[in-house]
């Protein structure tokens, strides 16, 4: 059975990525490392990070709200002190860069040009921070031009993240394929908040955070849909991906490839139980090779 995919020109022993945010060099040893297809970094910034206020986390009945507001040890640090470590891991790893200004972002890329990475993630849609982030997202024009100044700057394989949050998720994802994208990643997390009716004060420390988990999965699955029919380079879904039949669900609908995030905060062997459950539904439906599968839903 092939369960390998090809993201352009980056290939992937299986379609398992671990999301942005959720895997750490502290927490390494509780994942499946042999069973990912690649690994996507925590954000990292050209300057450290704090991060926001706290509190930053609320759990709702379906899903979870962050605000972290990317805290990292800035571009010099991580790479002179965490980059090696990631790259002994044995997994592709992907590197997950954000910046305050448009230029942070190829200034970043060529700096990790021949550091032995994968590629980049480009993060056009994290919602909590002031500068960047979903600022940069929602305006195309904006993403297809940094991504174009990306690819200029550096060789590396190139993916912008997308927030679902853009006036038109089809239109955005058209820009970065213009721009240049070897694939795009959607969708990022959707602005929410939650209240302590007793101390009528918000339970996050900045008002508002980015909400994940199964309570986004519909949403995301169809943004899914209709960007992998717009496009012609691949598409890795994630959004609330907690089960084997999530990530089938993606994958049929258009995703080459699929980033679990919330789940492996609740569970960090689900992304091997997730590619477990995802080759026995190939063996059950006789199907050799997991492209076959790929944007195979029925109209």
């Amino acid at each position: 059975m092939n369960l390998s995919v090809s993201l352009g020109n980056l290939k992937l022993r299986n379609p398992i990525m671990i999301a942005s945010g959720v895997f750490s060099l502290e927490s390494a040893h509780l994942f499946p490392l042999d069973n990912i297809g690649a690994i996507i970094t925590k954000t990292i910034t050209l300057n450290p990070r704090e991060g926001n206020p706290p509190p930053r986390l609320w759990e709702t009945p379906a899903g979870l709200i962050n605000s972290i507001g990317l805290q990292n040890v800035g571009l010099e640090r991580f790479m002179k002190e965490e980059l090696p470590s990631y790259l002994e891991l044995g997994a592709p790893i992907i590197v997950s860069i954000s910046g305050e200004r448009e230029e942070d972002f190829p200034f970043m890329a060529e700096k990790l040009v021949g550091k032995g990475i994968a590629g980049l993630e480009l993060n056009l849609s994290c919602p909590n921070v002031a500068k960047g982030g979903i600022q940069f997202g929602k305006d195309a024009k904006m993403v297809k031009r940094i991504v174009k100044m990306v690819k200029e700057a550096s060789s590396l394989w190139i993916m912008p993240k997308l927030t679902p949050q853009a006036p038109d998720i089809v239109e955005t994802a058209l820009a970065g394929e213009e721009g240049g994208a070897d694939a795009l990643s959607l969708v990022n997390t959707f602005l929410a908040m939650a209240i302590d009716i007793r101390s009528r004060s918000s339970r996050i420390g900045t008002l508002m955070g980015g909400l994940s988990g199964p309570a986004i999965k519909p949403i995301a699955l169809r943004m899914v849909y209709e960007v992998a029919r717009a496009v012609k380079i691949p598409v890795v879904g994630c959004g609330g991906i907690m089960s084997a039949e999530d990530a089938l669900e993606f994958i049929i609908a258009g995703a080459t490839a699929v980033e679990i995030g919330t789940a492996c905060l609740i569970n960090p062997q689900s992304p091997k139980e997730i590619l477990e459950g995802i080759k026995r539904f190939l063996e059950e439906e006789k199907i050799e090779d997991i492209n076959e599968l790929i944007k195979t839903l029925r109209d």
